[in-house]
């Protein structure tokens, strides 16, 4: 019978699966590597990408619903360490989402010429950032017009920086050089410390497998939108890369308004075009939001019901919305802007961003380990879409992107030699991990204990 819902095609899904992955204000971070981010593009495409794409399909249709990355890692490792996921993979999205809302001012006052006061700039991110609750509470078939057009915001930004950038490097040269030796790997502290950002810019197909519900048919459909989805990204990824290196030298680049600076300095300054790629820049930043939400918060309504996170989190409204996490993403989000102004940082946008990166990325070690353990305690499920290979190339396909992932993350939060700009740079976001990890901890260890306790009223109560 047909019930009126709304529901995903494969053309939504694809659209989708650009909007969370594709991740437009990351291309600057990326691109501060250099030249040679081209090489570990394509390195981290093959060794990374592709077998984190491949394992996606093969968990998000044979264990399908709400739970997702969490209901991976708990059927492999149990409830404890599905809620250590739970929290890693919540926590980053309201520090993700305070990060947006500065640099969604930053970019308002480029491109309207404006010079914000503290607390008015403050008041515009809390307006962000509840807009982003209260959109991201509503049923994704409900909001799929908002991804499917950040979608095509998102082609259009990368299609015109990499249209400029040719005509840049043909008629003006381009700023940084393009020898065949500068596109080998640079083993110095800020390449290695940016190559978490080019992972971080690959992660979300599973947000589109938590999506099944909403899909004619998911388990066709899942491993169709993650392969067309990643060869367009794939290409989108190493556009705006040339795009950006034709336009600012590498030691120029800013983290947070390096996409803006870019089409300034092609353009030659600023014009309608640009305030027009501001716009849409804009809206981006709240796309990704909701689309993000759309995955995070089902995660974490979920393992809230399973008991791993407070209850607070498995809250509901009449359209089943996990709308307690979604007030919760605000509340710590407001928090982290309000206090923003007092943190000794001249890049806000890049201190909380980087932490958020590191906490997703912690979140993903869990999921390639958790692939090879279901295979073998599993073996007799169905699994409509299956990663091809024999043990050695599963083993591969399993053990090189976590070693990738880990090798990333220290990269990142660990400083790597006494020198003053690398503890200043790195000993912050350590500090800010470990606090992370201590009270994600303390929130599994006393929801464990709760539900614990729970039982024991129950059964004493039966008595």
């Amino acid at each position: 019978m047909e019930t009126g819902k709304k529901k995903f095609k494969l053309f939504d899904a694809v659209l989708m699966s650009v909007v969370v992955i594709l991740v437009v204000e990351s291309a600057a971070p990326a691109a501060a590597i250099g030249t040679s981010q081209f090489f570990w593009w394509i390195f981290l495409l093959g060794l990374f990408f592709l077998p984190y794409g491949l394992i996606s399909s093969e968990l998000g249709t044979t264990y399908t619903g709400d739970g997702g990355l969490y209901d991976w890692v708990k059927q492999a490792f149990g409830s404890r360490w599905g809620g250590r996921l739970a929290w890693l993979y919540w926590i980053n999205y309201p520090i993700w989402m305070a990060s947006l809302a500065v640099l969604f001012t930053q970019v308002a006052e480029t491109i309207f010429n404006l010079k914000l006061g503290t607390w008015l700039a403050v008041g515009i991110q809390l307006i962000f950032v509840w807009f982003v609750v209260i959109v991201g509470n509503q049923p994704a078939s409900e909001s799929k017009w908002i991804m499917n057009l950040a979608a095509f915001a998102k082609i259009f930004t990368i299609c015109s920086l990499t249209g400029l950038g040719i005509y840049v490097a043909v008629t003006r040269g381009v700023a940084n050089s393009f020898a065949p030796r500068e596109f080998l790997p640079q083993m110095n502290i800020n390449s290695l410390s940016n190559l978490s950002i080019i992972i971080f810019n690959f992660l979300g197909f599973e947000v589109v497998a938590t999506m099944a519900d909403d899909m004619d048919n998911p388990r066709k459909q899942i491993p169709q939108a993650i392969i067309y989805g990643g060869v367009l990204i794939a290409v989108f990824y190493l556009m705006s890369a040339f795009g950006m290196s034709a336009a600012i030298p590498t030691n120029e680049l800013s983290a947070s308004s390096g996409l803006l600076d870019s089409f300034i300095l092609l353009i030659g300054k600023m014009n309608w075009f640009v305030v027009v790629i501001g716009v849409l820049f804009l809206y981006i930043l709240v796309s990704e939001m909701v689309s993000w939400a759309l995955g995070v918060n089902y995660v974490a309504d979920y393992a809230a019901k399973d008991h791993v996170l407070p209850n607070v989190f498995g809250i509901e409204n009449k359209q089943h919305m996990p709308v307690g996490t979604g007030y919760l993403n605000g509340v710590v989000a407001t928090i982290l802007i309000v206090v923003a102004p007092l943190i000794p940082n001249q890049d806000i946008f890049w201190a909380f961003f980087s932490l958020n990166v590191i906490a997703l990325l912690l979140s993903y070690t869990m999921m390639f380990p958790a692939f090879l353990k279901l295979r073998k305690i599993d073996p007799q499920r169905d699994r409509p879409f299956k990663v091809p290979g024999g043990k050695g190339l599963l083993w591969c396909m399993t053990w090189i992107p976590e070693f990738l992932l880990l090798l990333t993350v220290i990269f990142t939060a660990v400083p790597l030699n006494t020198t003053a700009a690398e503890l200043s740079a790195k000993v912050p976001i350590l500090i800010g991990v470990i606090v992370t990890l201590v009270v994600g901890e303390l929130v599994v260890r006393i929801a464990e204990r709760r539900e614990v306790n729970q039982r024991l009223k129950i059964k004493e109560t039966q008595k």
